[in-house]
């Protein structure tokens, strides 16, 4: 990863950080999704926003119940911002990020999307 990635992923996660005191005036103008709304099922991203939320009023417990995988993920984008800003700032090269996943990597990873859809789905998220 080169430095200026590192410095601009840093940079994102800062400023997600800093607009999270506004997330909920923002939110207000999401629309509902239309999978769920037509369906009655939800999709496999429902929930995610209010994740999102969660995390933006630093309630961790609350949005890993919620929706477990994108909390994951919104926590690990914000920390590996820092982290790789951090290095980048201290002249050290961030870790490259891999290009394709093997194989096996790529069946957990849909196991795992699949996994937190059943679970929002049995949840009513």
């Amino acid at each position: 990863m080169s430095r200026q990635v590192a410095l601009l992923w840093g940079a994102v996660a800062g400023a997600l950080v800093a607009l999270s005191p506004l997330a909920s005036r923002v939110a207000t103008a999401a629309w509902p999704c239309v999978f769920k709304s037509l369906t009655g099922i939800a999709c496999p991203t429902c929930g995610t926003t209010r994740a999102a939320l969660a995390l933006a009023r630093l309630d961790v417990a609350g949005a890993l119940t919620l929706y477990p995988l994108p909390a994951i993920a919104w926590i690990a984008f914000i920390g590996g911002g820092f982290g790789a800003a951090t290095l980048a700032l201290a002249g050290r090269t961030p870790p490259a990020i891999p290009r394709a996943l093997p194989l096996p990597a790529r069946f957990g990873l849909v196991a795992l999307v699949l996994a937190n859809w059943v679970y929002s789905i049995a949840t009513g998220v």
